[in-house]
């Protein structure tokens, strides 16, 4: 199993707006993520004073990649987070300590 995990920042004044969109996130979004063939185990995303830290653990990195690249649902919702998040190179963080 791949651990994922990724960091984005939100815009300022747009904190409490990413907070309200995350407790409606569409269904199409999450079918999208789980109906996919990597084997989604874990999503979470956390969030302090503006930053943002994703975790996933994946079957299947590629697979989830190109649900993020591919899927009609996450450009929706991309369109819909547009100007809430800043615009970052979208690179997933490399673990460097994991304790099990």
């Amino acid at each position: 199993m791949a651990r994922i995990a990724f960091h984005l920042e939100i815009e300022d004044g747009k904190r409490e707006e990413y907070r309200t969109k995350h407790e409606n996130v569409p269904e199409a979004l999450e079918s999208a993520y789980l109906d996919s063939d990597a084997g989604l185990q874990t999503y979470s995303v956390f969030e302090k004073d503006g930053h943002v830290f994703g975790f996933m653990e994946v079957d299947d990195p590629e697979a989830i990649q190109d649900v993020m690249d591919n899927s009609e649902a996450q450009a929706d919702w991309a369109e819909e987070m547009s100007g809430i998040t800043v615009e970052t190179d979208d690179s997933w963080m490399e673990e460097v300590y994991r304790m099990v």
